[in-house]
């Protein structure tokens, strides 16, 4: 009875063992996949073949990083707001240039599409860390350009690209006029028990009622719920109920929180969105809901309306 014992002891241990071994080697490989299999790490195709128009820019992070992005104008005479995308955790924004070329479209907005470090044309390697600053880097340079109004950009990300994006929008109240988190984690560390379930006993995020025990191990956490709270701009939620990745409530967990804090906070589920075509499930319902969202919180400041602004400014 006791060899029993000592035999199931070894093999718990073992396990546990492994799962480390596995998290501290390979982590960055479970959360960062530049590269889709059977596939190279190039684009695809560039925005020029579905006839948009766009501009390659090419920015440095302020750790010297070399980033690339697209920039891609609704139409040339129209200023619009505009969409700063972050993309999910695999792949290449290329692979997301046919729901872009919808967004464009339906919205009427430009959209500035990075390529994190280590994806697509950027140089380095993907960590949170970095990818923070390739963030950054982004909405400061789209906060310098002249072509569009600065007053009205606004964040998009889904996923992984949702977790970027809500740190960024924390970060820069001035500058971030509002944020879209679609089928959005609530960290890495409650996913990791969702991608490996033994390891739900041993790593969690601040929703989590396990010990915790390896979370030091965890180098790319993205704690999106420790993070939502402290934002101030208006967010829309876009769930999809049948996510085969990312749990349905933790977008509700999400939206709990930061509801709690900031009473501009919409949350908009779709039945049969799953996890990368919530947009395309979600049909014209998708397209409206985020349509009517940034009509209220960037609206189009008319030139005839300014003007009467500067005049009743001058009267007083």
């Amino acid at each position: 009875m006791v060899s029993y014992v000592g035999v199931l002891l070894y093999g718990v241990g073992g396990i546990v063992v492994a799962g480390m071994a596995l998290l501290v080697a390979f982590q960055e490989k479970l959360v960062y996949v530049p590269v889709l299999p059977g596939l190279t790490k190039s684009y695809s195709v560039t925005p020029a073949r579905l006839r948009l128009l766009y501009e390659d820019v090419w920015l440095r992070s302020s750790d010297g990083v070399r980033l690339h992005a697209w920039f891609i104008k609704a139409l040339p005479e129209r200023r619009g707001p505009t969409v700063l995308f972050f993309q999910e955790n695999a792949g290449n924004i290329a692979h997301r240039l046919e729901m872009v070329r919808i967004m464009i479209q339906r919205l009427q907005c430009n959209v500035f599409m990075l390529s994190y470090r280590g994806y697509g044309a950027s140089d380095g390697y993907p960590s949170q860390h970095g990818i923070t600053k390739d963030a950054q880097a982004a909405l400061d340079h789209l906060s310098q350009r002249t072509d569009i109004d600065t007053s009205r950009i606004v964040v998009f990300g889904r996923s992984l690209g949702g977790a970027v994006g809500a740190l960024l929008t924390k970060n820069n109240p001035d500058k971030v006029a509002a944020l879209i988190l679609e089928n959005t984690f609530t960290s890495i560390l409650d996913m990791a028990g969702v991608i490996l379930p033994f390891l739900k006993w041993f790593i969690g995020g601040t929703s989590s009622k396990g010990p915790k025990l390896l979370n030091f191990l965890v180098r790319s956490p993205w704690s999106t719920i420790d993070v939502v709270g402290q934002i101030k701009q208006p967010i829309l939620f876009l769930s999809g109920l049948q996510d085969e990745m990312v749990p349905p409530f933790h977008m509700q967990m999400l939206y709990g929180k930061a509801a709690a804090h900031n009473r501009e906070c919409v949350f908009v589920d779709f039945p049969n969105g799953m996890h990368m075509d919530t947009w395309l499930a979600g049909g014209d319902h998708y397209w409206r809901t985020t349509q009517q969202f940034l009509e209220k919180h960037v609206p189009e400041i008319k030139e005839h309306d300014s003007s009467h602004d500067d005049k009743d400014t001058e009267g007083r």
